[in-house]
């Protein structure tokens, strides 16, 4: 796995993704098709771990969370960015996802979740907010952000 690889990993995700409203229901179709244990899920989550390993992935720190965006959007990834952190036990930055957001959840320690999810996925509805939580241990956690959009806010203590 490299970079290159990871996109084309991506989009075939994303083009599944074009067009679709970022809702609850979109939540309960990734988890219904790609679910834990499927080959796209495994797929993702050992080029998640993959890319970390390498130092491609989450190449960057700021406050115990280690993150990067390794892909813009771009036509190739259907609008998509792609983020990806990794995160012990700690709350991130408050946000707002103009767009929504399309998360995967890929726990390193067995019982770690991303906002009270466990692995798998979590949609956030276009307008949301939220302070990113891994609880319960190590988690790196895939964003899928259309259009790239994320508005972080400077109230580092909403919720």
């Amino acid at each position: 796995m490299c970079p290159q690889d990871f996109q084309r990993l991506i989009a075939r995700v994303t083009a599944q993704l074009a067009g679709r409203p970022v809702d609850a229901s979109l939540g309960e179709w990734l988890n219904t098709t790609w679910p834990v244990g499927s080959d796209t899920y495994d797929e993702l989550a050992s080029a998640c771990r993959t890319g970390v390993v390498e130092g491609w992935l989450c190449n960057r720190e700021h406050g115990g969370i280690r993150y990067g965006r390794i892909i813009k959007p771009t036509p190739d990834t259907h609008d998509f960015s792609v983020d990806v952190v990794d995160m012990q036990d700690i709350a991130g930055p408050h946000h707002v996802h103009p767009h929504g957001e399309i998360d995967l959840i890929v726990p390193l320690t067995d019982g770690a979740t991303f906002d009270g999810h466990p692995a798998g996925w979590c949609v956030y509805e276009p307008g949301s907010a939220h302070r990113p939580t891994v609880a319960h241990g190590q988690a790196l956690v895939l964003y899928l952000l259309p259009q790239g959009a994320i508005e972080f806010t400077r109230d580092a203590t909403a919720t």
